[in-house]
């Protein structure tokens, strides 16, 4: 498939600084990689962290963004499962090494030599992008569009922070109530949960999305929960929803932290997490993690809400993501 000698992207030079649009030469695929033309790539919070300076070690300049979806238009000599013309998605998790303690155990989300798109490595806030065969996921047809995008950090890390919680568990809250939640939302409902959805207090749309999508009650986050949770998971990057979240869940009952950052952990009573109730974060995810979750999310007819921008747009993307300003996720549609 011909390919274009330039491409366009969107370039963090510098953190705390706007992103910058620029033409760059379009990379080339390693042996082990491939080469993708971008259709999508969603505006996650954890690019805003990065953009922020919230996480302190990208690589600069850096091409942010890793919910991305595509089609392969070329490969390296020593990709064989993927071929030219296949749609894929690209996450956070951009590479393992394979051989350290962590990934010997099965624990490659903690790999010690991990790559991550869009923050060690560029992502896909561009027309093309590179990526590793081993960590593409071939999507189902009915996401090879924008509603796809939010499905590879939204879908994966919410389906991990779910997957911390008991089977059994009946009465799940979730704090915070953006892209990944709109998604595990879905999920959960459809494998018969009862969701309690806390949002910013006062802001009734959030309030009112979560009600559409099944939830049993929304409300706001400063208010106490009806009904004693099984489980509670913090999307919201704010440390004073933990200890309001172990007065909220029953004893036995876990609260899961599904961020990449959160602001500080304000001290708290010991009698609130006291009977057994646990405090569970959430890093990164795994390959398996992404497979589960892709086909249950087919199986379930999971939807997206989303809000699109060109990509030429994603300074005002990142602002409305930063600021609350609309329901689901953000997304920059590219080709």
């Amino acid at each position: 498939m011909q390919t274009p000698d330039t491409m366009r992207a969107m370039v963090l030079e510098q953190q705390k600084q706007p992103l910058v649009l620029k033409t760059l030469p379009v990379p080339s695929p390693a042996p082990q990689q491939v080469l993708i033309k971008i259709i999508a790539c969603g505006v996650c919070r954890t690019d805003l962290h990065i953009a922020d300076g919230e996480l302190m070690h990208p690589k600069l300049p850096l091409i942010v963004g890793h919910e991305i979806v595509g089609i392969v238009v070329q490969k390296g000599s020593y990709v064989s499962r993927l071929k030219e013309g296949d749609i894929v998605g690209v996450p956070w998790l951009g590479y393992t090494c394979g051989k350290c303690k962590y990934c010997l155990k099965g624990k490659e989300n903690l790999c010690e030599n991990a790559l991550f798109t869009g923050y060690t490595i560029d992502g896909g806030y561009a027309e093309y992008t590179i990526a590793y065969e081993a960590y593409c996921f071939p999507l189902h047809a009915m996401y090879a569009n924008a509603t796809g995008a939010p499905l590879m950090c939204a879908g994966l890390i919410g389906y991990r922070s779910y997957s911390m919680i008991d089977d059994n568990a009946e009465n799940i809250g979730i704090y915070g109530f953006g892209g990944a939640a709109h998604i595990l939302t879905q999920v959960a409902i459809y494998q018969h949960k009862k969701i309690y959805a806390f949002t910013r207090d006062g802001d009734i749309s959030a309030q009112q999305f979560a009600l559409s999508l099944g939830a049993v009650w929304a409300g706001d986050s400063s208010m106490p929960s009806p009904v004693k949770l099984d489980a509670a998971i913090i999307f919201a990057p704010v440390g004073s929803l933990v200890p309001k979240a172990l007065q909220d869940v029953d004893k036995g009952g876990i609260v899961v932290c599904g961020g990449i950052h959160m602001s500080d952990i304000p001290a708290f009573n010991y009698d609130i997490l006291w009977e057994e109730r646990s405090i569970q974060s959430v890093a990164n995810l795994t390959r398996k993690d992404g497979e589960e979750f892709l086909k249950l999310a087919a199986n379930a007819n999971i939807k997206t809400e989303t809000k699109l921008f060109a990509l030429q747009e994603a300074n005002e993307a990142l602002q409305e993501l930063r600021e609350g300003k609309f329901s689901g996720a953000a997304v920059l549609m590219i080709s």
